[in-house]
């Protein structure tokens, strides 16, 4: 229908439909986030607290969603997962857990669901998965940790060697941590190290406890004066006052990335997208800064006390082959320490 408007109600009108374009914009925004409903099942090996607030940041951004979180170690994260698989009832959405190793596997058995993040841009591209069924979520070194009561502190991995080290090291188990399973494929890969190396922990009376958090007490305890531990654990204690230090050993380190992927099975896909992007977003890499953590992303400083990737020497394996020989190293470190 055609009319003719007086010129004044004209200008009233064209600012009226231009407010209101924005306040529809606004609210189709705000739509979009409305769809982002329901629950959203979490798979995560990192500790109980941190992974709290990650869920906690999540659900202020999109309240309408629940999540529900499943913690362990990783080898367990996955020993659970593969479960529920052969069950023909995957319940995990999201999986977050320690290395890109753990996510090669899960992309051969097609148990992932390629997901594009808007956030990689700012992501290395080294970090992501060219498929983008998996990317990386932070830096994290594996080194040693020392109690700073018990004597010097030490710059070279053959310090955990040294006569006057034996019964005082810590690690935790490949077969229960992801970073240890990991470490223990790049090391023996190393021609400085090898199987050779944990040979020499082993007749070092070298114990193995389940998980980075229990080396950790044990160092930090007095109980053991060394431990091989993940970097942000050693890095948070010390800021909270425990007498340790971290140590980048000069021969280098290895280094996972946790990373994040969806599963092809997932029933809620725009919430799983959602937690994807949360976790690369700036907002989501700041709270892992905030946490301890070297953020992946792009801009964002180094909690005080941690190193850069750049700032790293590390240590470096073939990701086939640390993919296809995982079990078989496991299974060589159990016949070496036991369960």
């Amino acid at each position: 229908m055609k009319r003719k408007w007086m010129a004044g109600i004209v200008g009233t009108a064209l600012f009226a439909l231009t407010a209101c374009g924005q306040e529809d914009a606004e609210t189709s925004a705000n739509a979009s986030d409305g769809e982002i409903a329901g629950t959203l099942s979490f798979y995560t090996s990192q500790p109980d607290a941190d992974a709290q607030k990650l869920v906690e940041g999540f659900e202020k951004r999109y309240p309408e969603v629940e999540v529900e979180t499943y913690r362990s170690g990783t080898e367990e994260v996955i020993s659970k997962l593969n479960a529920e698989k052969m069950a023909g009832d995957v319940q995990a959405d999201v999986l977050l857990v320690a290395d890109s190793v753990t996510f090669e596997d899960l992309k051969e058995q097609d148990m992932l669901q390629a997901y594009e993040s808007g956030e990689l841009d700012a992501v290395p591209d080294e970090f992501e998965d060219a498929d983008h069924y998996y990317t990386g979520t932070k830096i994290m070194a594996t080194g040693i940790v020392a109690n700073t009561d018990a004597g010097d502190v030490p710059t070279s991995w053959s310090a955990l060697t040294e006569a006057d080290a034996k019964a005082q090291t810590v690690m935790p188990s490949p077969l229960y941590s992801g970073a240890a399973a990991y470490n223990l494929g790049v090391l023996t890969r190393q021609d400085d190290f090898g199987w050779e190396f944990y040979e020499k922990l082993k007749n070092q009376e070298t114990s193995v406890v389940k998980g980075n958090g229990d080396v950790l007490k044990s160092v930090a305890s007095g109980d053991k004066q060394y431990g091989v531990i993940v970097d942000y654990l050693a890095a948070r204690a010390k800021t909270d006052g425990s007498p340790v230090e971290l140590v980048y050993p000069e021969e280098g380190v290895p280094v996972i990335t946790e990373p994040i992927g969806i599963t092809k099975d997932t029933d809620n896909s725009a919430a799983a997208e959602a937690f994807v992007d949360y976790v690369l977003s700036e907002e989501g890499q700041k709270l892992a800064a905030e946490l301890g953590y070297t953020p992946i992303r792009d801009g964002i400083d180094a909690p005080e006390g941690l190193k850069t990737y750049d700032e790293m020497k590390v240590l470096q394996a073939d990701t086939e082959a640390l993919y296809t020989s995982r079990n078989k190293d496991k299974q060589q470190f159990e016949d070496m320490f036991g369960k």
